[in-house]
């Protein structure tokens, strides 16, 4: 069964909130060194005492002023003094605040600094394919397959594809989060809705602890699911990541291990879509679906390592609180290996009518693949004045991949020998940057695949940004080029399986891309165009078969935001108008639009902050996009237009000190307009009405 009890749920959530803050609590030591308090805060009462009294508090009684004092026993080493965070990674900004959050660059010597989210606004989409931008196309379901409207921010996996239509859910060494905090960091959420047979649930948990000023680890954990409302429609998805941290003076380190899993029933959407638009079903479980008893289950498991030493190329003095100043150079090496599973299983006597073909069993299906990526990477980064000027660093690296690919086939059954492919490549990469104070910055790169696999692949891109201040307020104007040339993915070009195989020779893609965007954060603006060139495209065709278009396509793109407000009243709109000048090979819809409506006021300052409002999602027709489970691709389907449908939302958010509490009356439009033709994929349709609550609690001590 999937999903657990409400009660079950809530005594797990307390119980680890329970654990956690004993660990915490026993995990903190006491802090001695001026150094310390500087980084950390002063703590109250805490002076010259002797260490005993400020351990265990002052030593009672009369005290004898003439009595003799005691000889110093010089056997007993001074206590150490913990360095503070003196890292060239973080500037004087950065490091003063309580706490901060980045993510890792594996291939050269780099961070983003990232915001760590507890804000109210944007907190009622706990959905992670319905955050960023207009939103995306989805099966119905949380921790079913999705895809974003906005063409320029679809993922385009170069290893195992299969994953790509669930990389909304996925962990990755890119977005593994990293911090540094003073105060052990725990955040807890929790969201459900539905009956108990029909229950969605949603946890996310994770802990950040520094055991010094520049070493620290944490552990991120979600856990989603549901029951589904459909027949055969549920789901359980869960991801890890252990991080663990040193950023020293000369010296860091990033490492850690990632888990992600999905298991996902799959339906192949409903019989006839006349059900939803029609008819009213009280009860959605009786509408007949296309699949009784398949299945995805997909498995990866990813170890990594990113390290690097500075050595600066002058003498430091004590004045030097980091290197970030002065000239130096680094080396340094990141290793990677990530491993993927994929199975997918049915059987014919309920599936029979969905497929065409049964190509290893007339009975049933239990295909499986497995993808292997060893990467390893050397770099050197060349800091030739400051860190932040006109040219701060200069980046340089070699790496190889090696690749094994595993799938079922004749051969291996009649050898009874799984041998599989492996698949080696050599590449070079470089790229440099620089900014001028805080009013421009630049970057160029460049990655070319050697020999072996991938062999002439290129990557060859530029960013430039401007801001100009205006009462201390950035406009802020960036450009964007890029141009790739890409091997096929091998899972497009190789496949056999029970109802699927081709063995394809295509020729490699290439893209070009050119983007502008203009943001003014003081009055909640942000302008964006976006263009892209694409050749010999490959896609999956209307049969759901890879092919590639010979031709060129153009995408282009305008996207606008602008965040209204009155008084305590909030409007704010997020609009893409895009065009494809071929839809068969990549469809989008012409507009697309998400807006959300709301009313924020305190009703105990300090205290308690509540939003009242209204989130409405919208997109014109267009062919949509088909889903096949047996490959777990979404592909161009030519059969009919969906869209021109709102998505309306109900919700009221509240923010309570430092917990966040939501209820939400999720699709509260259900069939009240007449309208249902509620669907952004072929043959799935959304959720019906369904009332939703949650909440996000952070504790820092």
């Amino acid at each position: 069964m999937f999903g657990i009890s409400k009660g079950y749920a809530l005594k797990v959530l307390f119980g680890t909130v329970f654990v956690l803050n004993i660990c915490v609590a026993s995990a903190q030591r006491p802090i001695t060194s001026n150094q310390n308090r500087n980084q950390y805060g002063t703590l109250p009462g805490l002076n010259n005492q002797n260490q005993n009294q400020m351990q265990y508090g002052s030593i009672g009684g009369v005290q004898d002023n003439d009595a003799p004092e005691e000889e110093a026993d010089t056997t007993k080493k001074p206590p150490k003094i913990r360095k503070p965070l003196e890292s060239y990674f973080f500037n004087d900004s950065i490091r003063a605040r309580q706490s901060f959050a980045w993510n890792v660059n594996l291939e050269r010597n780099d961070i983003d600094i990232i915001d760590v989210d507890t804000a109210l606004v944007g907190f009622q989409n706990e959905y992670p394919y319905l955050q960023n931008n207009v939103g995306s196309a989805y099966l119905g379901n949380l921790g079913a397959a999705s895809v974003p409207l906005d063409y320029f921010l679809r993922p385009q996996y170069r290893n195992f594809s299969f994953a790509q239509s669930f990389d909304a859910y996925l962990f990755t060494p890119q977005r593994v989060r990293y911090f540094n905090v003073k105060k052990p960091f725990t955040h807890l959420s929790y969201f459900m809705s539905g009956q108990t047979r029909r229950l969605e649930e949603s946890f996310w948990g994770a802990h950040a602890q520094n055991v010094s000023p520049s070493t620290g680890f944490n552990v991120d954990y979600r856990s989603r699911g549901t029951r589904g409302i459909y027949t055969w429609q549920g789901t359980r998805e869960r991801n890890l990541s252990l991080a663990f941290s040193h950023t020293g003076k000369k010296y860091s380190v990033h490492a850690g291990y990632i888990y992600n899993m999905q298991n996902v029933k799959e339906n192949g959407g409903i019989m006839r879509d006349e059900d939803i638009t029609d008819t009213v079903f009280e009860m959605p479980e009786l509408i007949e679906v296309r699949l009784q008893d398949a299945r995805n289950q997909l498995k990866n498991n990813t170890f990594y390592i990113v390290q690097s030493y500075g050595v600066p190329l002058r003498k430091l003095t004590d004045e030097d609180f980091s290197i970030a100043q002065n000239s130096s150079f680094f080396i340094g090496h990141s290793l990677e290996l990530s491993k993927f599973y994929k199975k997918y299983t049915d059987t014919k006597a309920k599936s029979g009518d969905f497929y065409e073909n049964w190509y290893i069993s007339p009975t049933q299906s239990v295909d499986s693949m497995y993808e292997r990526v060893l990467s390893n990477r050397i770099f050197v980064q060349i800091q030739p004045w400051d860190r932040d000027g006109p040219v701060g660093v200069i980046n340089a690296g070699i790496g190889n991949d090696a690749h094994h690919y595993y799938q079922f086939s004749m051969e291996d059954y009649l050898t009874n020998r799984n041998k599989g492919v492996n698949k080696n490549g050599t590449f070079v990469y470089g790229s440099v940057e620089g900014k001028f104070r805080k009013y421009f910055s630049w970057d160029a790169n460049i990655k070319y695949h050697l020999f072996g696999y991938r062999s002439q692949d290129l990557e060859l891109g530029g960013d430039v940004a401007f801001s100009v201040y205006i009462a201390g307020k950035p406009i802020t104007l960036k450009g964007s080029i890029g141009h790739t040339i890409s091997t096929p993915d091998y899972w497009t070009e190789n496949y056999f399986s029970n109802h699927y195989a081709w063995n394809n020779s295509f020729a490699k893609e290439s893209e070009t891309r050119i983007s502008a965007t203009l943001s003014v954060p003081s009055v909640g603006l942000e302008l964006g165009a976006y263009q892209s060139l694409l050749k010999d495209r490959i896609y999956y065709d209307a049969q759901a078969l890879p092919a590639q278009h010979g031709g060129n396509v153009s995408v282009s793109g305008l996207y606008a935001r602008k965040d209204f407000r009155i008084g305590g009243l909030h409007l704010n709109h997020r609009v893409l108008l895009q065009f494809s000048t071929v839809q068969e090979v990549v469809p989008v819809p012409l507009a697309s639009a998400y807006l959300s409506y709301f009313y924020e006021f305190n009703v105990v300052k300090n205290v308690l902050r509540l939003q009242i409002g209204l989130d409405g999602r919208y997109n014109t027709e267009y062919y949509a996009f088909g889903y096949n489970p047996a490959t777990a691709q979404f592909y161009n389907q030519r059969e009919k237009k969906l869209g021109n449908y709102p998505m309306i939302d109900v919700f009221v958010a509240a923010k309570w000190k430092r917990m966040r509490i939501l209820a939400k009356m999720q699709h509260l439009n259900d069939n009240l307009f007449g309208d249902r033709n509620y669907f952004t994929v072929l043959h799935y349709p959304q959720n019906k009405r369904v009332f939703k609550m949650g909440f996000s609690w952070s504790f820092y001590d």
